[in-house]
């Protein structure tokens, strides 16, 4: 999936802007704050008794009837309807020490004992996020420990669940076994609000251009980021993923990866590979070297995107998200590193 970044409050007409590397925002001094609830379900499933598992297992059912089924299919794999079955089988997963779930699950209740803090960052997020599109539903969390399986789960009532047992820190020694190395960025605790707010904007604003040209899918991307660097108080390279290296090399180097696209006119290509090695995640972005952090169309894609809104003071966030002409959003953004 998708990352995403995250001032320094001045007043201006009645507005409490906030400022970060010269990004705007529309956000009231007061605004009718939103609560997002964080559900520790984590907690409850760890608490199953192995010799009273049948017992704890129908009374997860009766505590969380909406949510325990979507468990047991999306982050486990399983069959919900099986009760039986998953009576035998989640102490086995609790308690399993060869693959290190017991141990990363006792890790989870130990980093996680205090989730206020990301609580606040949401809340503060979608309390922005409602400002804007009042319509939208502030979603309730849930926490689970999937055995390295799953990281955000968007659920049928519009609810979100996160695994912890996937953000315990870049040097887990128990990821060298499920992901790559340039995976481990994203795996802690810091990217948890970012995952889930930029996780939310992609699903309720989908991809509706006509068109599927690498420059269409840049700026569709890069709206959204913009948007979700409005969202969360955090540095831009924490939204992007990023480490700080990274943003840096591509700061150095931005007008040279933006010279080499339109050098091999990448931007109003639609071939498949060539849209996945500018913007899907991966060790680098191939087209531009093995020194270029991934997800470089994106990154670029967010440039643009904020140069356009630098030189439209008018064109509100609902406005840019709006805009589906990314020939014309490239256009007026007069983008030139």
């Amino acid at each position: 999936m998708v990352k995403g970044e995250r001032y320094i409050w001045i007043v201006m007409a009645g507005l409490l802007m906030a400022g970060c590397q010269g990004k705007r925002q529309y956000y009231p001094r007061m605004m009718h704050e939103q609560k997002v609830q964080i559900v520790r379900f984590d907690s409850a499933l760890l608490s199953i008794r192995t010799e009273q598992a049948p017992d704890d297992v129908r009374a997860l059912y009766a505590a969380y009837p909406a949510f325990m089924p979507e468990y047991i299919e999306q982050a486990l794999g399983g069959a919900a309807s099986d009760t039986d079955y998953l009576a035998e089988a989640l102490p086995l997963f609790i308690h399993d020490t060869l693959y290190g779930f017991e141990q990363t699950n006792r890790l989870v209740l130990e980093t996680f004992a205090d989730m206020r803090a990301i609580e606040k960052e949401l809340s503060q997020a979608f309390t922005r996020l409602r400002y804007l599109y009042p319509e939208l539903h502030v979603p309730t969390v849930y926490t689970f420990v999937s055995g390295f399986n799953a990281t955000v789960l968007f659920l049928e009532d519009d609810d979100m669940a996160v695994g912890l047992d996937m953000y315990l820190g870049s040097d887990y020694p128990y990821y060298n076994q499920v992901v790559y190395d340039y995976q481990k960025q994203t795996m802690r605790k810091e990217c948890i609000a970012g995952d889930i707010v930029s996780g939310y904007l992609f699903a309720h604003f989908p991809f509706e251009s006509t068109k599927s040209r690498l420059l269409d899918n840049m700026i569709y991307r890069g709206k959204l980021m913009y948007v979700c660097s409005t969202l969360l108080d955090e540095p831009d390279y924490e939204v992007m993923g990023y480490t700080q290296q990274q943003w840096q090399w591509c700061d150095r180097y931005e007008r040279q990866v933006w010279n080499r696209m339109m050098d091999k006119r990448d931007l109003f290509k639609t071939d498949q590979l060539l849209l996945t090695t500018y913007l899907n995640d991966a060790p680098f972005t191939t087209e531009i070297s093995q020194e270029a952090p991934p997800r470089l169309g994106t990154w670029i894609g967010w440039r643009i995107v904020e140069s356009y809104m630098e030189h439209h003071k008018e064109v509100s966030l609902q406005d840019l998200i709006a805009n589906h002409d990314a020939e014309l959003i490239l256009r007026e953004s007069y983008y030139k590193p």
